[in-house]
């Protein structure tokens, strides 16, 4: 189960994919959006960073900080965010212990193997730090729409 809304967003410290480190501390006066997927450059995750790709203006327009977390490494982050002109930061959890301190690491189905990794969700954090919104079970596509309304209506 994903920590829920209401609660203050645990700290941790990533490197994003040119191997920087990011603290979540350190966007503290801003709203985040930290969206939790599985694997670069595989379809729904494709999806998924691009419409945050496409509505990037949006975001940075509105002063929210976009970071995306995986468990995949910053090499690996780098080519995804290269191969798709990704303008957001993406955050490499190679030991998956962000993921979990979240309460979005555990057992996946699929093809009817059982396996550990991530349920894709999305926390949406305001400027205190605070978590306004858990969306949980995401559907790659529309998400990015779906994070700014709730933005808008908070806003």
């Amino acid at each position: 189960m994903p920590i829920p809304s209401g609660v203050p967003a645990p700290d941790f410290k990533l490197k994003d994919q040119n191997g920087m480190p990011h603290r979540l501390q350190e966007y503290l006066g801003k709203p985040v959006v930290l969206y939790f997927y599985p694997k670069d450059d595989t379809p729904g995750c494709t999806k998924e960073a691009c419409s945050f790709r496409d509505a990037f203006a949006e975001y940075k327009e509105a002063g929210v900080v976009v970071l995306g977390v995986s468990p995949d490494d910053s090499e690996s982050h780098r080519k995804f965010a290269t191969k798709y002109n990704l303008p957001f930061t993406l955050l490499a959890d190679e030991g998956h212990q962000v993921a979990e301190l979240y309460g979005v690491w555990g057992k996946k189905k699929r093809f009817g193997r059982e396996y550990e990794g991530i349920h894709r969700t999305t926390f949406l954090i305001n400027e205190s730090g605070i978590i306004q919104q858990v969306f949980e079970d995401v559907k790659p596509e529309n998400h990015s729409q779906e994070v700014l309304a709730a933005l808008q209506k908070s806003g």
